[in-house]
């Protein structure tokens, strides 16, 4: 029989189990993490995710703004028709309205003085409203004086604004307005009269607007208009998938799942949308928030924005 030397031991059958199943289990690990490798270089291949949406046709108001102050579209100057006489007796207070032909005061000849009728009247040649009275009891009347009353003819009330030289040029007699006034609210109006010159001191044209009669208007109030000088109707994107540079305006288009960069000319904007009126079709599909991190012909998985829900009432 061989004797084992001291320093040899019999290694037990379980060991080598052991070692196989190692050896096995390694090769599955090996064999699982190239397969994660390919399937995360196939992923990588379709491109980074980034959210679309498509241009579609939507309208858009063109308007100006302007603001000024509520004016007499006329204001006719009563004065007395016959001199020396005194004024004994006043009928109408400010912001009465009065009809033609109505008596605003009576006047008398101060006793010794003059002949003729020793009494007399004022009244208002035209219907309206009177804006200012410049009169009082025992004072005396002349023609050749300030006018005793101010009378807004037709109780008329316009709004004299102001409006950008460089887009005065779109307004014309008869457009649509909305007039927002101070302290009353929005009415309507409509553009009477465009000043044909611009002030050379501060760029401003002058516009008047015919406004609808409302007891509430005031003389003196100030008001702002939006005027409506055009319609127009194209494709339509969100403002934040519109990128501007050096060279205009640029949209990122996703065809063939490749970014296309587009130079567009840019319309109208209301509301957080653009207008492209050129450079864009209805139903092309642009990603939603451009930016630099795209260039041209990157490979993109484009994903459709989904539309926002309404933001429900605290009362709802």
């Amino acid at each position: 029989m061989r004797h084992r030397g001291v320093g040899s031991r019999m290694m037990p059958v379980s060991y080598f189990l052991r070692s196989r199943v190692l050896v096995v289990a390694g090769a599955s690990v090996i064999g699982l993490t190239a397969g994660a490798l390919a399937q995360g270089g196939a992923a990588t291949s379709t491109g980074m995710a980034v959210t679309v949406t498509k241009a579609a046709r939507a309208c858009f108001n063109d308007t100006i703004q302007a603001s000024g102050f509520l004016v007499p579209r006329e204001e006719i100057l009563v004065r007395p028709d016959v001199e020396g006489m005194q004024v004994s007796q006043i009928i109408v207070e400010d912001g009465d309205r009065v009809t033609s032909g109505q008596v605003l005061a009576r006047l008398t000849r101060p006793e010794g003085q003059g002949q003729g009728s020793g009494t007399g009247t004022v009244r208002s040649p035209a219907a309206g409203i009177v804006n200012f009275r410049y009169v009082r009891i025992g004072m005396m009347a002349s023609a050749r004086a300030e006018p005793l009353f101010r009378i807004i003819a037709n109780s008329d009330i316009e709004l004299m604004a102001d409006v950008p030289g460089t887009r005065i040029g779109k307004l014309a007699s008869g457009q649509v307005a909305r007039i927002e006034v101070a302290g009353v609210g929005e009415v309507t109006g409509r553009v009477r009269f465009v000043a044909p010159q611009v002030n050379s001191n501060t760029q401003l044209g002058r516009v008047q607007l015919s406004v609808d009669k409302d007891d509430k208007l005031r003389v003196g109030g100030y008001a702002r208009a939006i005027i409506e000088v055009g319609r127009s109707c194209g494709p339509t994107i969100p403002l934040s998938a519109v990128l501007y540079g050096p060279e205009g305006a640029v949209v990122q288009v996703v065809r063939d799942d490749r970014i296309e960069t587009r130079r567009v000319r840019v319309g109208l904007l209301s509301g957080g949308k653009a207008e492209i009126r050129e450079g864009l079709n209805e139903g092309d599909a642009v990603v939603a928030r451009a930016g630099a991190f795209l260039r041209e012909g990157d490979r993109v998985r484009a994903i459709a924005e989904q539309p926002t829900r309404p933001t429900r009432s605290i009362n709802d």
